[in-house]
């Protein structure tokens, strides 16, 4: 159950779903979170980054689908598999989740295993297509 030195970063504007996710994740993971998608290029620029968790309506210029589909057409940040975190949990938002370059989907709310899961065979898959 120990950390496998793995670098989440959070990307969620509401304070409560914060403190929940870290506390669901930091046995194993360390992790970083911001609320605004201004703050990502940075926190991604000075920090080795193996997962984004992206959560959909968040502060800054861009919603997490904008962003995820920026950093995915970026040379620099494309291959970080991101997770989308939303309570949009129609089948559409999932389609447009996944255009937007989203490795995987995960509505609100979900289990601290669920996300666990999630968030290790992402990072299987995407160190199998790499």
């Amino acid at each position: 159950n120990e950390r496998i030195g793995i670098k989440v970063l959070i990307v969620e504007d509401d304070l409560m779903n914060q403190i929940v996710i870290k506390r669901f994740l930091e046995k194993r993971f360390d992790t970083i979170i911001t609320d605004s998608s201004d703050n990502v290029p940075g926190i991604l620029k000075s920090s080795k980054i193996d997962l984004i968790l992206m959560d959909i309506a968040i502060l800054g210029k861009m919603n997490g689908l904008e962003l995820t589909t920026i950093l995915k057409r970026s040379s620099e940040f494309s291959h970080i598999p991101i997770i989308a975190v939303t309570a949009h949990v129609f089948e559409a938002d999932k389609v447009n989740a996944l255009e937007a370059g989203c490795n995987n989907y995960l509505a609100k709310p979900f289990s601290k295993q669920s996300l666990i899961d999630m968030i290790g065979m992402t990072i299987d898959k995407s160190k199998q297509q790499s």
